[in-house]
């Protein structure tokens, strides 16, 4: 049985918008060159989809840009992931797409409790095995890897396939993750 692979949050804001992250295009390519290697994988993807009156928006008196507002070209996957992808079934789709901080008041970096469009949580859907792959390696896949883990499942980071805020903290993470016994290849 391959192991199941989560893309968290490889959103425009977060590869060339409001919240460009170093590393970003690097891992998109990344990242589709591991799916198309593992053909038979399930593929699962988080999604960052926020209203306009999100709290953690600068303007609404929280810290970060504007990102990922919902039904934006922000928010849309990077289009490679529907054009590179050879299985259909491996590409962003709507079984696979798995949306969080869909709360206005609710700050949620992981995708453990993000929700697909049948109103399914990811955490109920993903298997034992993962490897955790996206953006951006000190919030939303650090979080994501320490709620997995908390549940007893194994989980896999490959560090290239990770984009990041500040390369400083991304190193920082993944020392701390190691010591946590999680695999980075």
């Amino acid at each position: 049985m391959p192991r199941e692979i989560l893309v968290v949050d490889c959103q425009y804001d977060f590869i060339n918008g409001s919240l460009a992250c170093g590393n970003s295009e690097e891992a998109v390519k990344g990242i589709i060159a591991l799916i198309n290697a593992n053909p038979d994988a399930k593929v699962y993807y988080s999604a960052d989809w926020h209203s306009d009156n999100h709290f953690n928006h600068i303007k609404n008196g929280g810290i970060w840009p504007d990102h990922c507002i919902a039904n934006t070209r922000g928010a849309e996957f990077h289009e490679n992931f529907y054009t590179d992808i050879k299985n259909p079934a491996q590409r962003p789709n709507e079984n696979n797409i798995y949306l969080k901080g869909t709360d206005d008041f609710h700050e949620e970096y992981s995708a453990f409790n993000a929700k697909n469009r049948q109103g399914h949580e990811l955490n109920q859907d993903i298997g034992q095995e993962i490897i955790i792959t996206g953006i951006a390696s000190e919030f939303c896949v650090k979080e994501s890897v320490l709620a997995f883990l908390k549940t007893g499942r194994k989980v896999e980071i490959i560090a290239n396939l990770l984009g990041w805020v500040d390369e400083e903290n991304h190193r920082k993470t993944l020392k701390e993750l190691a010591a946590l016994g999680i695999k980075i290849s």
